[in-house]
């Protein structure tokens, strides 16, 4: 079974802002590529707090749904 939170998101390296972030308000998901167990994100508020890790798939299916505008703010 995969742990599905990285309680200090911190202890990972490459964090990268996801291109979808509004940097004017501060409102930033971080994640970090290659990772081999899923796809971590953090908020980037808080780099030391948690993290939650998705499996691949679920991740890039999630980013397909915001490519396509699936979501409103």
């Amino acid at each position: 079974m995969i742990k599905n939170v990285i309680p200090h998101a911190s202890a990972l390296t490459g964090w990268r802002k996801s291109s979808y972030s509004n940097s004017e308000s501060g409102s930033c998901v971080e994640i970090v590529d290659g990772y081999k167990a899923g796809v971590p994100v953090r908020d980037s508020k808080d780099p030391n707090g948690p993290a939650l890790l998705f499996p691949a798939p679920a991740w890039s299916a999630f980013l397909a749904e915001v490519k396509a505008g699936h979501f409103t703010v």
